[in-house]
C-alpha cells in the first residue's frame, strides 16, 4: 500500500506545473459564471459535475447568450470529442481493469492528466500501479479546479471586470507547457505543426468543428509517418 501512495504523489507532483498554470483559468470561469447571471450553486455544480473547462466557458457564453439546450449540448460535444481521442490512446493500459475503476477515470480525465499520463506510461511502460499515478494527478486537478471555481466568484464579488485582466492566457501557456515535453521524433513534430496550422485556418469554422478536423488530419499524418518510419527501421537493420 506504501508503494501505491508513492506512485499516487509521484502522479500529483508531476502533474503540479500544470495545475499551476490552469489556476487562473479556474478563477475566471467562477467570476464568469456569475457575470454571466449563473447561480453561485449552479456555476459550483458544473465544476463539479462536469469538470470541463472548456466546455463550461463556452456553456456560460452560450447561456449568457440564450442558446437552447440542444446547441449548447451539441457545441459542448464537440469541443470535447477529443477526449475520445485521449480515451483510445489510453485504453492498452487500462484495458484490464474493471468497470468501477475506468469510470471515475473516464470522468476525470483532462488535458492536464492525458500529457502527464502519456509521458509517465511512454517512459515506464510496464510500471505497476498506473491507476494510482492517474489518480494522483486527476484528483489533483480536480480539487484544484473546484477550489479555484470557489475563489473566482469570492473575487468577482470584490473585485469586477476581473474577465478583463486577460488570465486566460495561462491556459494557452499550459498548452505549450502540455505539448512541447510531447514532442520527442518527426512524427509527433509534424503532428504539432499541422494541428497548429489547420486549427488557425479553422479558427472560424461553426461549433469548433475546426478543432476536430484539425485533431484528426494532425493524427492522421503523425499515424502515416510512424508507418513509414516502421517499415524503414527492418530495411536499414538489414542493409
Amino acid at each position: 500500500m506504501k508503494q501505491k501512495f508513492h506512485v499516487m504523489l509521484k502522479g500529483a507532483q508531476q502533474s503540479t506545473p500544470l495545475i499551476v498554470a490552469a489556476m487562473p483559468f479556474g478563477v475566471i470561469y467562477g467570476a464568469l459564471g456569475q457575470s454571466a447571471g449563473l447561480s453561485d450553486w449552479a456555476i459550483i455544480a458544473m465544476s463539479i459535475f462536469v469538470f470541463a473547462g472548456s466546455s463550461q466557458f463556452i456553456a456560460i457564453g452560450l447561456l449568457a447568450a440564450g442558446a437552447s439546450v440542444p446547441v449548447i449540448i451539441v457545441t459542448t460535444f464537440f469541443v470535447n470529442i477529443r477526449h475520445m481521442l485521449y480515451a483510445a490512446n489510453l485504453l492498452p493500459f487500462v484495458r484490464e481493469y474493471s468497470q468501477k475503476i475506468r469510470l471515475p477515470m473516464a470522468f476525470l480525465l483532462t488535458d492536464e492528466t492525458f500529457a502527464v499520463s502519456s509521458d509517465y506510461l511512454r517512459k515506464h511502460p510496464q510500471a505497476p500501479f498506473f491507476s494510482w499515478y492517474y489518480f494522483g494527478s486527476a484528483l489533483f486537478m480536480y480539487s484544484n479546479w473546484i477550489v479555484c471555481t470557489l475563489i473566482g466568484l469570492y473575487l468577482s464579488q470584490t473585485m469586477p471586470n476581473m474577465a478583463d485582466w486577460g488570465l486566460d492566457v495561462a491556459m494557452a501557456v499550459a498548452f505549450i507547457g502540455i505539448v512541447v515535453p510531447s514532442i520527442y521524433n518527426k512524427p509527433t513534430l509534424m503532428c504539432a505543426l499541422v494541428a497548429a496550422v489547420l486549427s488557425v485556418l479553422t479558427y472560424h469554422w461553426p461549433n469548433k468543428v475546426g478543432l476536430l478536423f484539425s485533431s484528426v488530419c494532425a493524427i492522421g499524418v503523425a499515424l502515416y509517418l510512424e508507418k513509414q518510419t516502421t517499415k524503414q527501421q527492418p530495411q536499414e537493420q538489414i542493409s
